[in-house]
């Protein structure tokens, strides 16, 4: 057809190829989409795992809360050095590169957790946390593009479906721990193992896919904007969000195990499955919230959440019984769904394709946070001997988290 002259056959052979050539994008599109969302399965797992792996590790150990507290500002340090580097990486080669290592990365981690002394798990968590830090803004500015150049629906839907991966990997983390860990099975290591196994063969069938090539030069103007940028008060308050929500889901789900195990005999037995509640509820919400969000304001959404989710953590601290302790990580689960992925597709619908370079500041704030807070909970519950004490630091973050959007910004 392209050989035969005229520009009106020309034009009609043009037309016919077009809506193939889109349909076949499409189905490239969400093969790209399915594997991303696939690939967040296990970034759930190992994001989380330090919850409910913690008490065994502190009994593995001997360590102190201060010293728990550091496995998560190791992990969430190497997680910013990871998104710094995603930052260069996407706009330097596109997003494959950083995706593709993000998995061998997280793979490594996974494998040498359990294998020997605090020191070589303190590296294996810096290994593991730098592949975090490749995934968590790849993954999910890949999902917020897609969705975004496709038309194919709300950036904010598609990026909550996406975290509804990573929360179902939470949830079977902590299942999986609970269920390894115990004398009758003491299969943790193969668990571990199997994690490792799954992520190199996901990156080994996720290598061909057609990922998004890099910025063309000009097409970002984030680097010859960032002091006109700073001037608006919106660009801090993303900052602020970025920095204590990641910290308060971290720190809520990685000590509640802990601070269960501290309410007695029946604590005790559900310090491991304590986490699983919440990273439940997290998963549920995150599920619901593609339907959810087409029915109310993510402004709405977002100030509903984080009271709702203040509300939670006060249960859960003051509850009397176990049930109330496991009803107010429910809430609290349940509440806090929607509020990641909502911030996410808002910095990439206000930033658009600078996003790749902003995120790089962003998600590098998302991992100074739960490197920060959790710490800070287990500094403040060793010095002054409350674990509920320290625990006030996420309920404080939630709430300025909700004065924040009380505001239009």
């Amino acid at each position: 057809m392209l050989n035969v002259p005229g520009t009106q056959v020309g034009t009609s052979s043009f037309h016919m190829a077009s809506p193939q050539a889109e349909l076949f994008q499409s189905s490239l599109n969400q093969r790209l989409v399915l594997a991303g969302q696939i690939a967040f399965f296990p970034t759930g797992i190992l994001s989380t795992l330090l919850g409910p792996m913690l008490p065994i590790l502190i009994a593995r150990w001997t360590l102190n809360d201060t010293q728990a507290g550091n496995l998560f500002l190791v992990q969430f340090l190497a997680m910013m050095v990871g998104v710094q580097l995603s930052g260069v990486m996407l706009a330097r080669w596109g997003f494959r590169l950083a995706f593709l290592l993000a998995l061998l990365l997280m793979a490594c981690g996974a494998a040498l957790l359990y294998m020997g002394s605090l020191w070589l798990g303190l590296i294996s968590v810096a290994v593991n946390g730098l592949g975090l830090g490749l995934i968590a803004p790849t993954d999910n500015l890949l999902i917020a593009e897609i969705s975004w150049n496709s038309g194919s629906g709300s950036r904010a839907s598609a990026v909550s479906l996406l975290n509804f991966f990573w929360g179902a990997g939470a949830v079977f983390c902590s299942l999986m721990v609970a269920w390894t860990a115990t004398a009758a099975h003491k299969l943790l290591p193969v668990f571990l193992g199997a994690v490792a196994l799954f992520l190199v063969l996901l990156a080994f069938a996720m290598r061909n896919l057609p990922f998004p090539a890099a910025e063309t030069p000009g097409e970002s103007p984030a680097s010859s904007s960032w002091r006109e940028m700073a001037k608006a008060p919106a660009i801090w308050l993303f900052a602020a969000v970025f920095f204590l929500y990641p910290g308060a889901e971290t720190a809520v789900g990685g000590w509640i195990g802990s601070y269960v195990s501290r309410l007695g005999p029946q604590g005790a037995a559900m310090a491991s499955m304590m986490p699983a509640f919440f990273w439940l509820a997290l998963a549920v919400g995150r599920g619901l919230g593609t339907a959810f969000l087409h029915h109310f304001s993510e402004r709405r959404v977002l100030r509903a959440g984080y009271a709702a989710a203040a509300a939670g953590i006060a249960l859960t601290l003051w509850a009397p019984t176990l049930a109330g302790a496991i009803a107010g990580a429910l809430i609290t689960g349940l509440s806090f769904a929607t509020m990641y992925p909502i911030t996410v597709s808002q910095l990439s619908q206000r930033f658009g394709i600078a996003a790749r370079s902003i995120g790089a500041v962003m998600f590098s704030l998302a991992a100074l946070g739960p490197a920060v807070i959790p710490w800070m909970v287990g500094v403040i519950s060793h010095s002054t001997g409350s674990l509920r004490a320290g625990m006030l630091l996420p309920l404080g973050a939630t709430v300025i988290l909700f004065l924040i959007h009380l505001f239009e910004w």
